[in-house]
Parts: structure tokens; C-alpha cells; sequence
């Protein structure tokens, strides 16, 4: 068969005409390609949205007894009068679980007024924030020339956390712990909330512009679009790596999730994926008034934190900890490679992937409050369910890595450079990264406290926190658990200290250049 640029329609026609021209003309011409036009941005949104519909019935039309305030609380009437001689005349004047919004300040606070109060607070709340940011960070962006992700975003080269005291970094390794405490000069703490008091699920800007329903009127995300992972991440599949790439530049939902992979994953899969992709009630997202959106929700759903089987970036607060204060801030953590794990949750040490997912949902959704769950919505997943679920995700890989062996997923030497190369000795020896990073997963299925409180005042540290992969980890940045580390020489620097290695510059130049290619 032969193909004809010029019976092509335009958009294929550049395409294949770039083929012929070379794969750097094939690039320009796949990125002047329009994206498909869609009647329905997003079905979810639609379904929680009804249409305005002119007034044209005698039922349609509001009464004064639809509009009086017969309906109100305050106006209903005592079963008996001898309550007017009882405590309280038998009312409960205090908080009341059901009725008044989580953290409410008073009892029978409306709702409208506590959004319109947050509203008005948003602006103070994320400069405050920005401010915090801007102090520790140097937030203008440096990309590597050369190192992209698996989808062509490329890689930030950092460090980018500012020191104190006008300090080098060799001069801060050679303190002591105790020394770095008592000057305040640990350039690593937590990164925090932006509004503690309410915590919950906060989404990228850019994700909340194809999905608007994942806005909240009390606060924003706070880290530059720059330092976050793609939008839409890649998705590898491991019962079809021949495929590469299967999301084909989109970003799955349940829109399109069967258009993508009917002929890819078995039904079984499918219902596993459909089910992620279905939004249930949430803390932040929900049908009550008790919620952070301005409009009633259906809720969120697992992909839209896992975007793709992957994370954006998107942070909570740990539900494991109590109280409201003494919880930290929590990056969502990608699902790739899931069918290799055998620790889940980052603090809650889940065994299998069918109780993550059925545990994730009564945990994160909630803050770990079955109450809070009861009131705002809380469907039950049979195990069946929860099987296919966990399933789908099983077949979440990770991304290729062309310059490992594939079986022992080492450095192939005759692919590698010598930076990489010895980034991996300093790895596998002086760095002590493979002592919880073991290969071929980069793991060890364990949890580790480093003892944070030993460089910082006025923190208490936060415990033992499971080994998260490095395969692929130049797709996942900020790092850390809170993604206090922005790039990945930020998180060598932040484990130079902790773990008092001594690295000189090159070595942590080379250890960057390895994990690059993991």
C-alpha cells in the first residue's frame, strides 16, 4: 500500500509529511495537530449539573409556602410544651455533628457564610503561602537541556532551597546534627498545608482547568506548574509493554477510558478502571453543604488523584495522625508498579493492594473518620469490586529504562555514560541509597524513620515513612513525602545531611545523572 500525503486529510497529511522529512519535522507536525473536539468536557460534571429550563409550568413556579421560613430549624415545632421546663428546653443548642460544617466556629453557622468568610480569606491564605515558598525556594525554573520525562516535560535541575547564613553546601555537611539545630540552619522542613485548619485535597491548577469541578473556594495549590509532574502522565501497562505509551497524550477518564482500552485490557480490567475512575463523596467533595466546592459534588475519584495511574502532584494531610496540628502534609504517590509492592500507605503499612484501595477510600476520603464518612456519603465497595480494582492497577508499569540490563536493572555499561556510572557506584557504596533501594524495584518493601527531629527546633519529626521506588522517579518530582525536595539534587542534598554522607559536588552530580536513568 502506498501513502499519499496529499489524499491525506491536513492534520495527517503534516504528519506524514514529517515522516518523510525526519523524525524532528514528524515532531513539528504532530505539535500543530488541533486536539480532538469534544461535545462533553466532562461527563462527571455534566452529571452533577443540572440545566436551567425556562419557567413554563404552573408547578415550576416557587409559592410564598415554597419561599416562607416554614422549613427553617430554628421554626419547628416541640413535640411537648414541657420542654420550655426542661434543660435547654429541650433543644441541643450546642454543636451538632450532622447539622454544622467540620470546624464550624459556632453552632448554626450557615454554610454560605462560612464559604463566603474563606472566599474573602483565600487571598491571604496562599500569599502567606507564596511568601513561605519564595523564602525557601528559589522558584524560577532551571530545566536540563537534554532530560525529559517520559512524555517530553523536561527534568528541573536544582538544587533550588536557598541556605541560610549565607552557608555552602560543603559547609553545612560538615556540622553535626546538633550544630545545624541549634543554628536553625536545616534547610529541609516540612513543607506545610497551605491552610492546615481545613487540610484535605488540594489539585493543580492545571488540572483544575480540564476538571473545574476540582476546585475549591478555600484554597489553591501552592507549587509552581514547573515542578510538578506531566499533565497527562504516560501509562505503561505490563501485559502490554510493546505498547509504550497507551495513554495516547489524554488524560483518562470516564469519558474515554473504554474508547482507550477495550481492546487492551480484559472486562475484568475495565470494571476495575471504571470504578476508578467513578467519583464518590469526599471530605472536600461532596453532595452536603459540609464541603470546600462551591457546588454540590458527586465526590472525586481515585484517578483523579492518580492521574493516569501516576500523581500531578496533588497533597492532603496524613489521616493517621491526631490532632488537626500534629498531622503533616502528604503528596499523592504514583501506582506505578504496584504489582512488585508489598507495603502500602505511607504510614498505614496496608498489606495487600485490594486493602489499600478499600482502606484509601475510608481513610484519605475522610481524614480516617468513618463519621465524618456517614454523613457525607459513604458507599461500601464489595470485595468484588475491590478485586478488580486492585487488578487494573496491578497492571500499572513503570516507565521503559533503556540503559538498564532488563533483568538485573543495573547500568548496562556499553549504554551508559561515565557520569551515570559512577553515580551508581556512588549509589550501590559511599551514598548508602541501595541500603533501602534495592534493585530491580529500588525498594525494600519497608518503613524508616529518620529521625528528622535531630536538625530541626520545632518540629517533632514524623516517624517511620515506607521506601517509595526510584524507578521512573524523574517523572515524580517534588520528592519526599511532602514534596518538601523539588528536584532531585534537592533530595540529594536533603539525604547528604541526613544521613551525614559527605558527598563532594561531583559525586552528587553523578548520583543525579544514575537516578535519571532509573
Amino acid at each position: 500500500m502506498t501513502l499519499n500525503p496529499l489524499s491525506a486529510t491536513p492534520a495527517a497529511a503534516l504528519a506524514l509529511l514529517g515522516v518523510f522529512l525526519g523524525s524532528g519535522s514528524f515532531t513539528l507536525a504532530l505539535a500543530q495537530d488541533e486536539p480532538p473536539t469534544r461535545t462533553r468536557a466532562d461527563a462527571v460534571a455534566d452529571a452533577q449539573t443540572p440545566q436551567s429550563v425556562p419557567i413554563e409550568r404552573p408547578e415550576q413556579r416557587k409559592t410564598l409556602h415554597d419561599r416562607s421560613n416554614l422549613f427553617d430549624v430554628r421554626e419547628a415545632k416541640p413535640s411537648s410544651p414541657v420542654f420550655e421546663d426542661q434543660p435547654k428546653q429541650g433543644k441541643i443548642s450546642g454543636f451538632d455533628f450532622y447539622r454544622d460544617p467540620l470546624n464550624a466556629d459556632k453552632p448554626f453557622q450557615e454554610p454560605a457564610a462560612i464559604m463566603e468568610k474563606e472566599i474573602a480569606n483565600k487571598p491571604a491564605v496562599m500569599s502567606a503561602q507564596r511568601e513561605l515558598l519564595e523564602r525557601r525556594y528559589n522558584l524560577k525554573p532551571k530545566f536540563d537541556p537534554e532530560v525529559k520525562m517520559s512524555r517530553g516535560k523536561p527534568v528541573l535541575v536544582g538544587p533550588t532551597v536557598k541556605l541560610a547564613d549565607d552557608t555552602s553546601w560543603d559547609e553545612l555537611a560538615s556540622l553535626t546534627p546538633e550544630q545545624i539545630k541549634d543554628r536553625g540552619i536545616f534547610p529541609y522542613p516540612s513543607l506545610p498545608h497551605p491552610l492546615q485548619s481545613n487540610g484535605g485535597q488540594v489539585f493543580p491548577k492545571m488540572q483544575i482547568k480540564m476538571f473545574p469541578r476540582l476546585e475549591r473556594f478555600d484554597v489553591d495549590f501552592d507549587l509552581p506548574e514547573e515542578f510538578l509532574p506531566e499533565f497527562p502522565p504516560a501509562i505503561f501497562l505490563q501485559n502490554r509493554p510493546e505498547l509504550g505509551d497507551v495513554s495516547r497524550g489524554e488524560v483518562v477518564s470516564i469519558n474515554n477510558f473504554y474508547k482507550l482500552f477495550k481492546d487492551i485490557l480484559t472486562p475484568v480490567q475495565l470494571n476495575g478502571l471504571q470504578f476508578l475512575l467513578t467519583p464518590l463523596p469526599q471530605e472536600e467533595f461532596n453532595p452536603t453543604d459540609d464541603r470546600k466546592s462551591r457546588e454540590a459534588s458527586l465526590g472525586v475519584a481515585c484517578f483523579d488523584c492518580h492521574v493516569n495511574g501516576h500523581t500531578t502532584g496533588q497533597f492532603h494531610l496524613n489521616p493517621d495522625d491526631r490532632p488537626e496540628e500534629r498531622r503533616f502534609r502528604l503528596d499523592t504517590t504514583s501506582l506505578r508498579g504496584m504489582f512488585n509492592q508489598q507495603i502500602h500507605g505511607s504510614k498505614r503499612s496496608l498489606r495487600s493492594v485490594e486493602d489499600f484501595t478499600e482502606f484509601e477510600f475510608r481513610t484519605a476520603y475522610f481524614n480516617g473518620d468513618p463519621i465524618h464518612a456517614m454523613k457525607k456519603g459513604f458507599p461500601v465497595l464489595d470485595r468484588i469490586h475491590v478485586s478488580h480494582m486492585a487488578q487494573l492497577q496491578n497492571m500499572l508499569d513503570f516507565p521503559p529504562a533503556p540503559k538498564l540490563n532488563p533483568i538485573t536493572k543495573r547500568l548496562d555499561p556499553a549504554k551508559a555514560t561515565e557520569s551515570e556510572l559512577r553515580g551508581e557506584q556512588v549509589f550501590f557504596g559511599k551514598g548508602q541509597c541501595s541500603s533501602c533501594h534495592i534493585p530491580p524495584t529500588y525498594l525494600d518493601q519497608q518503613m524508616h524513620d529518620l529521625h528528622l527531629e535531630r536538625f530541626l527546633k520545632n518540629e517533632p519529626g514524623d516517624g517511620p515513612i515506607k521506601t517509595f521506588t526510584l524507578r521512573g522517579i524523574k517523572d515524580s518530582p517534588p520528592y519526599l513525602h511532602d514534596g518538601r525536595a523539588l528536584t532531585l539534587e534537592d533530595t540529594v542534598e536533603f539525604f547528604n545531611l541526613v544521613l551525614e554522607l559527605k558527598l563532594n559536588a561531583r559525586e552528587k552530580q553523578d548520583l543525579v545523572a544514575f537516578m535519571r536513568q532509573l
